[in-house]
């Protein structure tokens, strides 16, 4: 008795295959939502605060932190930091208060953000804000971000660290040059609480921002670095 053995026929092997790149197309996809969703995740965060940065100083002529008279025009101000009071020089800095922790209780207290912050002597969950991937943000007035130049300081907003190379250099394409050593969102060491970021300059080549290659230098998209972080400039 002669056995006939039958294979797949053309029709069928073409139907796997069509099965086969829906699964495929369906995970890339899901994937792209999941990044896209991060990314306008960031992004809106950063314009919020800023809003609330420019609504405040509008409101009350005085930046956050900074405001020396808060504790007589914000309700429920705590007096841990400074009776609630920064020192009024015109900069978000660390004296004589940790104006960058201040700044989050007097924005929530106002009314410019959302939850309630109260400050204190180092940044927790009750104090300060956090990215996506809970890490605290800040706002002060330093120059720790691009090429950290001491002699460029400005107020700025550190996303804090812990997020993927690929999602911060697509938040600097939509919302600034896509180079994170100029433009108005910058490559930043700053870590909050996540591990510590990668730095710029000395031997080792930074795992997230290439200080080298094209001008002013491009972020490494292609190397998975999972700790990266950026920053506003005002």
């Amino acid at each position: 008795m002669r056995m006939h053995q039958r294979g797949f026929t053309l029709i069928e092997i073409a139907i796997v295959l069509v099965i086969i790149g829906l699964l495929l197309g369906g995970v890339l996809k899901g994937q792209e939502l999941i990044t896209s969703a991060r990314v306008r995740n960031l992004i809106s965060v950063q314009d919020g605060v800023k809003a609330a940065f420019f609504g405040f100083q509008d409101r009350f002529r005085a930046f956050p932190g900074d405001y020396n008279q808060a504790s007589q025009n914000i309700a429920n101000m705590t007096t841990t930091c400074g009776g609630g009071n920064g020192n009024g020089n015109g900069v978000i800095d660390a004296t004589p208060v940790l104006e960058s922790v201040l700044a989050w209780e007097h924005l929530s207290k106002a009314g410019f953000i959302t939850g309630t912050f109260d400050c204190n002597t180092t940044e927790s969950l009750s104090t300060t804000p956090t990215n996506p991937y809970n890490v605290f943000l800040q706002l002060v007035f330093d120059g720790a971000y691009g090429p950290t130049n001491a002699s460029a300081q400005r107020h700025n907003l550190k996303t804090g660290a812990q997020i993927p190379v690929e999602i911060i250099a697509e938040v600097d394409r939509k919302i600034d040059d896509g180079r994170p050593f100029s433009g108005s969102f910058q490559f930043s060491t700053y870590r909050g609480n996540g591990a510590a970021a990668p730095q710029v300059g000395g031997a080792a080549a930074p795992s997230c921002a290439n200080t080298a290659g094209p001008p002013q230098g491009s972020w490494n998209s292609t190397v998975g670095e999972s700790n990266c972080g950026g920053a506003v400039v005002f």
